[in-house]
Order: C-alpha cells, then sequence, then structure tokens
C-alpha cells in the first residue's frame, strides 16, 4: 500500500428512528466538522488527529443515543478515486463561501447608502456575523476551496468602513478546591486545543504544583494519585455540550468572566458548533494550530500555549466589560 496516497477516516453510523432529534443533531455536528457523504450513512474527514478526535467524540455521542458508529482509517481503491473525494470537500465548501460572498455584497450596498445610525449598527452587527461564519468555513477548508478568496474580499471590503467595540468586566475569582492541589494530571498524547487550555487552567489557577503525564488515549489505568482529563472516562472530560476546559471551571467554581470569555473561545475551536460565536475565536484557532503544526512534544506544546493563554487572559482581565 503507498504511504504517499492521503489516508481518510470513514465515520459509519447507524441510528434509531426514535428520537428524532437525534438524528437532526448528528447532522448538525456532521456539517460542523466539513464532513462529506461518500455514501448512505458514511462520512469522511481526512485523515488527521484533529478529524480522528471529532469522530470519536462524535462516535460516543451516537453510541449514548442507542445507535452504532465505528470509526475507521481508509485508503480509497475502487468506486471512487482521492481527487474526487476531495472535490466533494472543495465543492461543499465553494457553496458556502458563495453563500457569504452574496450575503456580503449585499450588505456592502446597504451599507453604501446614507442611513440611519440604527440601520449602520445593524449592518455592522450582521457583517461581525458574516465574519463568524466565515471563520467557521474556512475552519474546514481542508484543501482550499477556490471561493475563499472572493468571499473574504468582499467581506474585508465591507469589515474596512465599519467599527465595532467589545467592552468587558473585571474579574472575581475564586480558589479552587483543596483536593485538586499537588496532583498528577493525565491526558492523552498529542495535546490540541482543550487539553493546552484544560493544562493551563489547572496550572494557573486550580493546581499550581501539577504534573502532567501524557498517555495513550485508550487503555490507560489510572494509578491512585492521578486525574484523567480530556479523555475518555476521566474525571474531568466533555459532558453535554461543554468541553474540558468548561467543565474545570464549573466544577472548581472560578467565576471568573475572563476565564468564562475563554471557555467560550476554547469551546468554539474544540467542538466546532460556533455556540459563542466571540471575534477572538479564528485568531486563537490559528496560534495554537501553529503550536501544535510546529511543537511535536506535549511539554513544549504547554509551555509554548501557556505563554498565548496569559497573554488572552490579561486582555480580558483588563477590560471593563465582557460580554
Amino acid at each position: 500500500m503507498s504511504t504517499d496516497r492521503p489516508r481518510w477516516l470513514l465515520l459509519i453510523h447507524q441510528l434509531p428512528a426514535k428520537p428524532a432529534y437525534a438524528r437532526v443533531k448528528v447532522w448538525r455536528r456532521l456539517q460542523t466538522l466539513g464532513a462529506v457523504t461518500v455514501k448512505g450513512a458514511v462520512y469522511a474527514l481526512p485523515g488527521t488527529t484533529e478529524a480522528r478526535e471529532d469522530f470519536a467524540w462524535l462516535a460516543k455521542e451516537i453510541v449514548e443515543s442507542g445507535g452504532e458508529a465505528i470509526v475507521c482509517e481508509a485508503t480509497l481503491a475502487e468506486g471512487l478515486s482521492d481527487a474526487e473525494l476531495q472535490a466533494l470537500f472543495d465543492a461543499a465548501r465553494d457553496e458556502d463561501y458563495g453563500r457569504i460572498a452574496t450575503e456580503a455584497r449585499e450588505l456592502a450596498a446597504r451599507s453604501s447608502e446614507r442611513a440611519s445610525d440604527g440601520a449602520l449598527a445593524e449592518v455592522t452587527s450582521l457583517a461581525a456575523r458574516l465574519r463568524k461564519q466565515l471563520d467557521a468555513v474556512v475552519a474546514i477548508d481542508f484543501f482550499g476551496a477556490e471561493g475563499r478568496a472572493i468571499a473574504e474580499g468582499l467581506l474585508s471590503g465591507l469589515e474596512a468602513g465599519l467599527k465595532q467595540e467589545d467592552e468587558a468586566v473585571g474579574e472575581t475569582i475564586t480558589s479552587a478546591p483543596s483536593t485538586l492541589k499537588d496532583r498528577v494530571w493525565v491526558t492523552r498524547q498529542g495535546v490540541q486545543v482543550d487539553r493546552i487550555a484544560s493544562a493551563w487552567l489547572i496550572r494557573r489557577f486550580i493546581d499550581p504544583a501539577a504534573h502532567f503525564k501524557f498517555v495513550p488515549g485508550t487503555g490507560y489505568a489510572p494509578q491512585p494519585d492521578e486525574l484523567r482529563f480530556d479523555m475518555f472516562e476521566g474525571e474531568f472530560t466533555h459532558k453535554g455540550d461543554r468541553c474540558t476546559f468548561e467543565v474545570l471551571i464549573g466544577h472548581t467554581g472560578l467565576a471568573d468572566p475572563a476565564l468564562r470569555a475563554m471557555g467560550e473561545i476554547i469551546h468554539d475551536i474544540d467542538l466546532k458548533d460556533d455556540k459563542y460565536g466571540r471575534e477572538e475565536t479564528a485568531g486563537v484557532r490559528s496560534l495554537i494550530a501553529g503550536i501544535a503544526a510546529s511543537s511535536p512534544d506535549d511539554e513544549q506544546r504547554l509551555a509554548r500555549g501557556a505563554a498565548l493563554l496569559d497573554d488572552l487572559y490579561s486582555s480580558f482581565a483588563g477590560k471593563k466589560e465582557i460580554r
């Protein structure tokens, strides 16, 4: 088998007829992940570590909903070529970019008219929402669809004439429970955004003397003094629609508006559901992706991520109001 050909991840699943909302939820999650249909209930993503994690979490949700799901790595042999599958991804993204480009043109036409302050404020708000939508599409544009340049150019031109300011409030921090002090914190190897941010939160606000241990994602038996985070069956991991960072904040009672804002950013990057749509999300996503790409060592990733998150926290903590 040639190692030069791209590998793909396939999610093969089946859901019960009821409850109907489970099917809708899974379909929406697949759309936000950027997956495309290969055939029937078989969906594909490029074979990256992040995609493997995304499909693993979704498969877990499907099973918990009473369905069946498997995730496998595949090299295409017959019936569909790599180029044809890549074209499916590009076509899906070009459709998204086309919609955004159309809306950007319409907003630009509205903003060029002599409108009232209220109308211009509405255009500014809609432009900000459109930017969030574009950022979300870019995040799942795995092969660089041609429509991105047009959509980006139109929206950037629109934004050039609009201004929007974000205010924010001071912080309140409560102390973390003493039972979480001086512990060994275990997580999966190859840390990404939620694990990097959670490790930063642990060491800065929960357990300053924390030691981190990186293990395979499955099959690890924790020692008595260890706490697992962002792992299957971990003490601290995804719960409902909350990422691990958010779960840790809730469990420890860290009532800090700056941490809450950071949690919203980490949530949208990790879960890709654009629940909060903060304007800082795209930049943080790119920076952390860069850290992961250039630092194969997990300790290095945590160290570089901590510097980034320290600055982000200081930025939020220094504001008067955080939405």
